[in-house]
Parts: structure tokens; sequence; C-alpha cells
């Protein structure tokens, strides 16, 4: 289904948009792979409540479908707009460019408040995987969280190779260990291995919301690693080949693992509760939980920095188009980084780390599903308006082809999203604030039009 690429000439405002900065550093296509991977998952951290919610018969059908209907579209929506459009600021720009400037920024400032309650979960989940080596640690998390805030901070105004690097070297110690609980767990079993018979009968709805939102979570934010397209090798070429790649191995780590873990016998709420560590010592020992623990660190350093990195590029791109305060497009004289907007970021992630993680996950993905239906909406307008606009890659679909498939990932979005209003009152009460947040846009754009006639 993947178009064969071809050179082409970009049209005028695409191809001075790609030389605005031509000296950024750049990134090669392993270190990207590795950027992808931890922006959109970081391994399988996170996804340990899904048995709680989905049970045994639907658990395994929920993390094959909903990946293929909420990441797949998505994936290749971004391929195509990124093959048109591979500049600093992504779908910003994409939809800006498609829709104009007020869904532009309602496109930029969703996504960087999205990110500001997702990035507030990873520090958390660090701590609570180091409290398997020190249980006392919970006492202390905000002082763990605030360093792992502003250690990142410093590594991405340093740049998007150390960054990209350290991803690349943080990849590798999240999934050995899970290679090694593989191979224990497989050579140690016994009895057949098999399926459970996929079913969704029982679920009730607000169990199959949490249930979709938790693997929703742990599938989005393709969109997010196209923010700083300038600053990647042959950005065209490099992005289909590293996204495929890295969707073919989260997809394959989550169901390994979720299926390890349904064999193994654990009970799901001790899974829920205690996470993959304890999947580790039953089926290998303490050491292996060991190992499965530091992979948790790692991967919740690795997410951090590199969603710090996406979102950092968004509000210099909204500021150098006057929707931001200025200071927000200064860069770092030595390195040439966005360090105001990273250093925002940092403060504001700095007192959201007191949510709770069910919360975060409601709002979280509330919020970027809103996000990313402003990009379907772009790439069929785009589709309407300019089709002979050289697209290097192409969904090999027409306009109603594509409004049909792009049902599906909404279709799933309102699933979860109602799921949540018949659940707990604290769900509800995150969807509500979720909703809140993305009502926010049109009053900011009020205020930008008041102070700003010419924006209108």
């Amino acid at each position: 289904m993947i178009n064969k690429i071809t050179r082409t000439k970009s049209p005028p405002i695409f191809l001075c948009l790609c030389l605005k900065h031509p000296h950024l550093k750049k990134i090669k296509p392993v270190q990207l792979i590795a950027v992808i991977f931890f922006t959109v998952s970081g391994g399988p951290y996170g996804l340990e409540p899904l048995l709680t919610y989905a049970g045994q018969h639907g658990a395994i059908l929920l993390l094959l479908l909903t990946p293929l209907l909420w990441d797949v579209p998505a994936i290749y929506t971004v391929l195509e707009l990124n093959s048109m459009m591979p500049v600093t600021g992504g779908y910003y720009k994409w939809v800006k460019y498609a829709l104009g400037t007020r869904w532009g920024f309602y496109e930029g400032w969703w996504t960087w408040l999205y990110t500001f309650v997702d990035l507030a979960i990873y520090p958390v989940l660090f701590v609570t995987y180091a409290g398997f080596f020190f249980p006392g640690l919970e006492a202390y998390k905000i002082e763990i969280c605030l360093l792992i805030i502003w250690s990142s901070a410093l590594l991405n105004i340093l740049g998007i190779v150390p960054v990209g690097r350290v991803s690349l070297f943080l990849s590798a110690v999240v999934l050995i260990p899970f290679i090694i609980l593989f191979i224990i767990a497989f050579y140690r079993h016994t009895g057949g291995i098999a399926l459970p018979a996929p079913s969704l009968k029982g679920i009730p709805l607000p169990a199959l919301g949490m249930a979709l939102y938790t693997v929703m979570w742990n599938c989005l934010g393709w969109d997010n690693t196209t923010t700083y397209a300038e600053e990647v090798e042959k950005p065209v070429r490099s992005y289909i080949v590293s996204m495929i790649i890295a969707f073919a191995l989260v997809i394959v780590l989550y169901f390994l693992v979720i299926w390890v873990a349904q064999f193994s016998g654990i009970n799901a709420q001790t899974l829920s509760d205690d996470g993959f560590p304890a999947l580790a010592v039953l089926v290998g020992g303490h050491w292996l939980g060991t190992l499965i623990a530091i992979g948790g660190m790692a991967s919740t350093l690795g997410i951090y920095a590199a969603v710090l990195l996406s979102v950092s590029r968004v509000p210099m791109v909204m500021a150098e188009d006057n929707l931001l305060p200025e200071k927000l497009n200064k860069r770092h004289k030595k390195f040439n980084t966005p360090y105001i907007s990273i250093i925002i970021c940092s403060i504001v992630v700095s007192f959201m780390v007191l949510w709770t993680f069910a919360d975060l996950l409601i709002i979280d993905v509330t919020v970027y599903g809103a996000g990313l239906s402003l990009e379907y909406i772009a790439l069929v307008n785009l589709r309407l308006k300019e089709p002979g606009t050289p697209r290097p890659f192409k969904i090999p679909l027409g306009v109603p082809g594509l409004c049909l498939v792009l049902l599906l990932p909404v279709t799933v979005y309102f699933i979860a999203l109602s799921g949540a209003f018949a659940s707990t009152t604290g769900a509800v009460w995150a969807a509500v604030f979720a909703i809140l947040t993305l009502c926010s846009a049109e009053v900011v754009w009020q205020l930008i039009k008041w102070r700003k006639p010419e924006r209108a």
C-alpha cells in the first residue's frame, strides 16, 4: 500500500519552509526509529491495567484491533502530510496551511496542552518502577519528578542529536529485558500455548472505555514525531521507514507481553498494581524483575525526553506566526535549540505531577484525539483543493475512501469517551476537564484577535 517514493520538486512555499533553518544538526534514520519508539511507546509500561479492564478474552482482541483502527489511519495521514510538508512544526503547519490560521492555532494549542498532561505521567511512572528497589521512595516523589523534568530539559537544550543517541541507548535497556522475559517464559512453559477465545462479551461500557483509553494511550503520538522534520536526514524516506519499523516493534512487543501475562497465570489485579516487574519475578525470578524494573525507569526517561523534544518545537513555530509571545521563538546561541520553549514546558509540567494515572489517560487521549481529527480534515481538504501537489507518499485511496477509513479512529475515540462518562465520578470529571481544555482554545483565540486584529 506504499507508493514508490519519487524525486519531485516541492512547491515554493514548502521549499522556503524547509530551507528556513539550513544549519540544524540532523539525526540519522536509526536514531529516528528510537525517538519515534519512545515518543509513541517506550515499551509496554502502562499497559498493565488492560487485563483488569478487558479480561482474558478481550485484552488480546482490543490490543490487535485498536491499533489497526486507531493507529494505522493516523500513521498513513502523518506520512502523506509530512511528505508534502516536512517542516519544523509538523502537524501545526499542515493544519494551518490547509484550514487557516484559526484552526492551526487550535491544533497547536490543543497539542501543547495535551503534552503537558502526557509529560506529567512519566516522572510519576519512574517513581513507581524505582519503588521496586526502594519501597519508601514514594515519599520523595515530587523531588525525583523535578529532577527528571529538569535533567531532560537540559538534555533537550543540548539538541536533537544527544536526544537521539540517548534514546537509542535507552531503547536497548528497555527491549533486552523483555526479550529475555519472552525467551524464558516460552522455554519454561510446559503446557499448550493458545490464545483465549477473543470476545468482548460481558465487558461493561465503562470498563471497555478504560481498556480503549489504555491501548490508545500506549499507541499515540505518531504526528508528534514530525515537529522536527527539518532536523532529520532525508526526512520523507526516513519517516516512512522509521515509522513502519517502530509500529511493527510496538505491536509485537505489546502482543507478546500480554500473551505471556495470560499464560503465566498472574493475577490481573497484581499485574495492574505491581507492574511488569511482578510478572518477571513470577516467570524468571527476582533478577529478571530487577531488569524489567530498570527497563521501566529507562522507558520513562526516554519517553519524557522524546516527547519534550517534539512539543518544544510547537510553541516556537506558533511564536514565529505571532500567535504566542515572540520570546518562545528564541534559540540558544550555541546549540540552536528553542531553550525558552523547553524551559516553559518544563515549568508547567513541574506543577502537574500530582494527577492520578487513570485521569491523566482520559485527559491525554481526549485532547490528543481532537487535534488528530483536525489533521484528518486537513488531509481530505488538501486532496480536494490541491490534488496535483506532489506527494512522495500518497495513501492509495480517493477522497470517499479516505473519509470512510478515517471514520474508524473517530468511532473508537467516541466509544472510549462515552465509556469515561459512564465510569466513576473521577473519570467523569477528567473527561469534563478534557472538554473544557478543548474549549479553552476558542477563548485564547478570541484574546489573540482582540490584541492582534490582523490575526483574524
